[in-house]
């Protein structure tokens, strides 16, 4: 019997998500977080993060939106726009560290 070596085709497409840059940096400011924080939080370097907030669109996989609304400490939907910003997405975010690095 011969067995031809093919490409393995995963049967699951990685969903994507579309999210909107400005809104992601406006969280991003009203969070008072530096680019160079959220970028390390979500494993892309500052200059992705500014190509990302300074698009038209972004669309991302949904993995990565993901860690962005969780560094962000909002729901994905309001990411990609399906649900408005409310104003507790819009005050600073919240510290969570408990080992006592972050003092």
């Amino acid at each position: 019997m011969k067995h031809y070596n093919t490409p393995h085709q995963d049967p699951t497409p990685m969903t994507t998500l579309t999210i909107d840059p400005q809104r992601l940096k406006t969280v991003r400011k009203a969070r008072k977080l530096g680019r160079p924080k959220l970028a390390k939080l979500i494993n892309l370097t500052e200059r992705q993060l500014t190509k990302l907030e300074t698009a038209k669109t972004a669309t991302l996989p949904e993995p990565a939106v993901l860690r962005l609304a969780t560094a962000l400490q909002i729901p994905t939907q309001a990411l990609t726009g399906e649900l408005p910003l409310i104003e507790d997405d819009l005050k600073p975010v919240q510290h969570t560290c408990t080992s006592g690095c972050c003092g």
